[in-house]
This record gives structure tokens, C-alpha cells and sequence, in this order.
């Protein structure tokens, strides 16, 4: 489907990966994974061919089609979600604007002898022909399936897509490409965006999605779920083996230890050569046998163990000043959007130094509570901080706020003030913007290199409560290991929005549900409330009362027959509409023969028009059998 050969991108004059090569097939649903920087959203680009690499070579299957999930996308303001949905099928799109010009120009026109009238019938023929083909009664209905299946309700259907956030803009564009069925589809971070629904939702698409699937995520749980091999990039090499991500992890570290063991008896192999041969060589006699065992000491082919990209950033947040016992009070806090209720009535204590977990559902008005809390949303009810309480805050699109025109060192001298710009450079080193890495410009950063900077410009305030809305999101997962670390250290007070079980674990000792414009205190660690609710995992809560019925697992089929299958059946569907439009139109004549005869007959071409739709119905009715044969064939 698709071969990469020799692959090498540079930036300046440094390898990102070098000489790389694989293979993309059918049914490859892969993990690429890596640290942030190392080059996963690169190696996506060029795939898509939005990016040249410097060497190397893409062979591609003619008439290949690739669709990509970007991180960053722009919308033509003024449509609604559908005609953003619909501009998935611009071929379709296409056919239907004909068709509505060629029945135009049929109603307008009464030469139904002439000859360019009975052409315009033939055209209307085959773009109607092409229109079938190509699944064009159908893409409506396949719209609003997957439209649900990521969040949205039928109401929000006819809404502009101005009145979304960019999250709901994301979800609209992985629509259009989940609707386009491309033989290999490129995500970048698909689930930062997703509620949990949602996520189970498109694992069980992607299960079933029968072209090649590349993911760059960093939640182990979907990666495990959904891919069946894991492409690591690691200091400019890559790794691949057909193994879901927590195997392939457990492989690496097999590989690895063998290759130690091996690379230990080959050093000591090596090392009694050379005794040997410095032992030959004094001698004459054994000078021949010094020089063979140097020459096969040549031969030796090392053997290298596989090195780890260990750098990790170094962060800890210092607490500013003690602040009162407690630091915050809320009563009765309501908050509407419009007519939608998303809080009512919540009184909530936080007090000094807790470590406390919102959780539940999206849309149940975590993120809303805290930016209540940070003084960002006007609000109902009362709010009371404690005294000597700073806050810190890191909102969940707080990378969104950084100037991609700006260098990594501007945005933060910028931020800065007089007691710590001394300190910035120190700082970026400590969240590996080390060198020439504090020049680049914000626009080229990495989405979790954009976190990093975000979270290096937190550490400019002073503060003593942190609230932190999903600050895992785009961080790979040994950074999100050390942010973890870094807030088990932090003395001060911590709010927490997250769904990530891993990462809460062990970090707070308080939980509040989300749930039905409420919040419900559990007094214990996020395992604790798991228990208290009697389940496994946060999926478990998130998921609705309601869930979608997942995608049932299909025959594994060939990738051409599964193309082939999909198109018989939109045949047969727009077939069997002509057959019922026509049963109704015989059976209308037939009225009309029995009811009033000679009225009927008085029209000189009825018989020619009523034998002529018996004998359409007729192919119609063989055509159908064939479809239904060849169907039974591949199924």
C-alpha cells in the first residue's frame, strides 16, 4: 500500500530520524510513539506528502487516498455542522450539482423529440449512474451516524460551526475523514478532544477500519485497544515491531536485556582475543596466529544495544506563601450557558494543602468549577478565597494562548517579571529548551512541546493553590510521569481535572463527581472512589446511561472485496428505489386504465410509456438478482 525507503528529515543540521524504513498495509492499525519533539507529527506530515522529506523515497498504490487529523485546523466560517460534515464527499457534492442542472434544463425545456433533449436524458443517466456508484443516496444517513457516534445531537446538526469550541471543531473534522473511507488515515492526538463515550465510540470504528491506520497518542488505553503494531521514533531510529503498545514495551525491554547478555559474552569473547593476541606477538613463532586472530577480530560484527531517549524535563513548583487554612468557600455557585444548566447549587470547602480530583462525564461542569474557582466565568451564587490565597492556573487549551509568532525565549522573557527574567533561561533548560531549542518559534512547536512551554511560563507566578484542567493532554508519557512526580512534591494546595486513572493514582486524597448539575464528595484517593462505585476504571463512570452500540466485528475480508461489498450495496440500495418508484407509477396506470379508459387511451404515447416501465422494471428485477448473487459470493 505504501513503502517508506531511506527516509531522513533534518532540522538545523541535526537529524530528527534518519534512513528510516517500512511498510504501510492494509489493516495496519500502528501506534507511532515517541517522546515530544522526536519527530511523530513530522513523520505524519510527510505521509500525508504535506511535507517533502530531505532523502528517501515514497512508493504509493496508484490512486491511494490518505486523510489527515492534523492538531491544528481552520474552518470556512458560516456553515453548519452538516455542510462542514458534507465536505467530505465533494465528488458527491459535485454529481448532485449536475443533476440538479440537467433536471433544470428537463423542466424548462418541451422539445421532447429533439435530440439534445433525449442527450440530456442520457447524461442525467449516467450521472445518476456515477452518483450510485460512488454512494451518493447513502452519504447522508453515513453523516449522521458518525456525527452521533462523536458527541453531537441531532440538534446540533443545523448550529454554525462559529458557536463550537475547537475541540467540537476537531470532532466535525475526524467526522469528514472517518466519512471519506481513505485507504490509510493519519491521526494526530484524536482523543484529546473526545469524552469518553466518544473514545469507545471510535475504537470500535478504527477495529473495523479496513485500510491502514497510523495513531500518534500518548493514552496507553486506546493505543492497547485499537493498534496491532507500535513504530517508536527514538533518537532519529525507529523500532517496530506487531505488538499493541503496553507488549511492545514489554518486548523492548526482552530485546534489550538479550542484547546486553549477548553484547557481555561478546566483550568477553573480545577480551581473550586480545590477550591472545598480545601474547602471540611477542613471540615469532606465533606472529602468523597473532595475525589471524586480528584479522577475525576485524570480522566480529559488534553487537549494539538499542539506547533510550532518557532526557526528561525537570520540574517542581514551588509554593509561594502559607496561605489561610482554608482557601476556598463556595455556596449555592450556579452557572447557566443560555438555557443549559450546568451547576446548580454546589457548596464546596477546600481546604489548605489538599490534593483533590474532579471527575465525571464531559459537560457536567468540571472545567466550568474551575474556571469559577480562577475568577474566569461570572457566575451565581458566593465564592470565597482565603487569605493569602494565589492561584495558579493551567487551562486545559492553555497552550492555545501562546503566540506562534513569538520565539520559546520571548514568550517567556514576556511573562516575565523583574525578580525572575534572570531565571528564564534556567528554566526553559529544565523543559528541555535547551540551546537553540529557546529560538524556535511557538508556531513550530510540537502540541506537547507547546505544553511544556505552557506549564515553563506557570512557574513565572507565584502561587500556593494550582488548579490544573487535563494538563496531560499532548504530553508523551515520561513527561506526564514527571509532572505527576513534580505535583506528589508540590507542598501547596491542588485542584485536578482529569480522567486519566494512571495519573491520578497516588496524587490526590479527594474526589468530586460530576454528575446531573451536582458534585458528590468521596474522602479517599481516586481507587477508593473507583471502589466506592463499584468499577474498574474512569470509562467505566464516564460512560452514559445510554451507551452507542459499538460497531459489530465484521468478516475479515479482503480490502477489495470490503471496497467491492460497499459499492454492490449502494447499487442495490438506489436499485431497489427505482423498482418501488416504478411499482408505484405501473400500479397508478392501472388505476387510471380501470377508472376512466378512454381518457386514458386519448393520449396516443400511454401504451408506449406504460410497456416501456414494465420493461424497465423487468432489468431492474434481473439486475437486482445479479447483485444479490454477487453479494452472497463475497459474503
Amino acid at each position: 500500500m505504501l513503502n517508506i525507503h531511506n527516509l531522513s528529515v533534518s532540522f538545523q543540521g541535526e537529524y530528527l530520524f534518519e534512513d528510516i524504513t517500512f511498510r504501510l498495509g492494509a489493516g495496519d492499525r500502528i501506534g507511532l510513539i515517541g517522546k515530544n519533539g522526536a519527530g511523530k507529527s513530522t513523520m505524519l506530515k510527510i505521509l500525508s506528502k504535506e511535507m517533502e522529506p530531505d532523502t528517501g523515497q515514497i512508493a504509493a498504490d496508484k490512486n491511494l487516498s490518505i486523510g489527515f487529523l492534523k492538531q491544528d485546523i481552520d474552518f470556512v466560517l458560516g456553515r453548519t455542522v452538516l455542510e462542514e460534515a458534507y465536505e467530505a464527499f465533494k465528488d458527491i457534492k459535485i454529481l448532485e450539482a449536475k443533476i440538479d442542472d440537467i433536471n433544470h434544463q428537463l423542466v424548462e425545456r418541451t422539445d421532447y423529440e429533439s435530440e439534445g433533449y433525449h442527450q440530456l436524458m442520457v447524461d442525467l443517466n449516467d450521472v445518476q449512474h456515477q452518483y450510485e456508484i460512488i454512494g451518493g443516496y447513502n452519504y447522508q444517513g453515513e453523516t449522521e451516524k458518525i456525527l452521533q457516534g462523536l458527541g453531537f445531537k441531532r440538534e446540533d446538526f443545523n448550529k454554525l460551526t462559529d458557536t463550537f469550541s475547537g475541540g467540537w471543531r476537531m470532532r466535525i473534522e475526524l467526522a469528514k475523514l472517518l466519512l471519506q473511507n481513505n485507504d490509510i488515515l493519519l491521526l494526530d492526538e484524536p482523543t484529546n478532544h473526545l469524552d469518553i463515550e466518544s473514545i469507545i465510540w471510535l475504537e470500535g470504528f478504527l477495529k473495523n477500519y479496513v485500510g491502514a491506520v497510523v495513531i500518534v497518542s500518548h493514552d496507553k488505553m486506546f493505543l492497547d485497544n485499537v493498534t496491532n503494531r507500535t513504530i517508536e521514533i527514538s533518537l532519529g531510529r525507529i523500532y517496530d515491531y506487531k505488538k499493541p503498545y503496553t507488549q511492545y514495551l514489554v518486548l523492548r525491554n526482552e530485546i534489550k536485556a538479550q542484547q546486553l547478555a549477548s553484547q557481555k559474552n561478546q566483550q568477553k569473547q573480545i577480551e581473550q582475543t586480545e590477550k591472545l593476541i598480545e601474547k602471540f606477538r611477542a613471540k615469532a613463532s606465533k606472529a602468523t596466529m597473532a595475525q589471524s586472530l586480528i584479522k577475525k577480530l576485524d570480522r566480529i560484527d559488534r553487537i549494539e544495544v538499542d539506547e533510550d531517549d532518557n532526557s526528561v524535563m525537570s520540574l517542581n513548583f514551588p509554593i509561594s506563601v502559607v496561605p489561610g487554612k482554608v482557601v476556598i468557600e463556595a455556596h449555592h455557585i450556579t452557572k447557566k450557558y443560555g438555557d443549559l444548566q450546568v451547576l446548580k447549587n454546589i457548596d464546596l470547602t477546600i481546604e489548605r494543602d489538599s490534593k483533590t480530583a474532579f471527575v465525571g462525564q464531559n459537560g457536567q461542569g468540571k472545567s466550568t468549577l474551575a474556571k469559577i474557582i480562577v475568577g474566569e466565568l461570572k457566575h451565581e451564587g458566593k465564592l470565597k478565597l482565603g487569605h493569602n490565597v494565589q492561584i495558579g492556573y493551567f487551562a486545559q487549551n492553555q497552550a492555545e494562548y501562546l503566540d506562534g509568532s513569538k520565539t520559546v525565549l520571548d514568550t517567556m522573557i514576556d511573562a516575565a517579571n523583574e525578580k525572575n527574567r534572570s531565571k528564564v533561561r534556567d528554566i526553559l533548560g529544565s523543559f528541555l529548551f535547551r540551546g537553540e531549542e529557546a529560538e524556535k518559534y511557538v508556531r513550530v512547536l510540537s502540541g506537547g512541546e507547546r505544553n511544556r512551554l505552557a506549564l515553563a511560563k506557570l512557574l513565572l507566578q507565584p502561587f500556593n493553590v494550582l488548579v490544573m484542567d487535563e494538563p496531560t493532554n499532548h504530553l508523551d508519557i515520561k513527561s506526564k510521569n514527571v509532572l505527576k512526580e513534580a505535583l506528589k512534591r508540590f507542598e501547596g494546595t491542588l485542584i485536578l481535572v482529569s480522567h486519566d486513572r494512571d495519573f491520578l493514582q497516588g496524587l490526590t486524597n479527594k474526589v468530586y463527581e460530576f454528575k446531573d448539575q451536582k458534585i458528590k464528595e468521596y474522602l479517599g484517593d481516586i481507587d477508593f472512589y473507583l471502589e466506592q462505585r463499584n468499577v474498574e476504571n474512569l470509562r467505566e463512570v464516564e460512560k452514559r446511561d445510554v451507551v452507542k452500540e459499538e460497531p459489530k466485528e465484521s468478516n475479515k475480508q479482503s480490502y477489495e472485496d470490503q471496497k467491492k461489498l460497499k459499492s454492490l450495496n449502494n447499487r442495490l440500495s438506489n436499485i431497489e428505489s427505482k423498482i418501488s418508484q416504478l411499482e408505484k407509477d405501473i400500479k397508478t396506470m392501472d388505476v387510471n386504465l380501470a377508472t376512466d379508459y378512454d381518457k386514458t387511451v386519448s393520449d396516443p404515447k400511454f401504451f408506449d410509456h406504460y410497456q416501456a416501465k414494465k420493461k424497465k422494471l423487468e432489468t431492474l428485477m434481473a439486475e437486482w438478482e445479479t447483485i444479490h448473487e454477487e453479494l452472497e459470493g463475497i459474503s
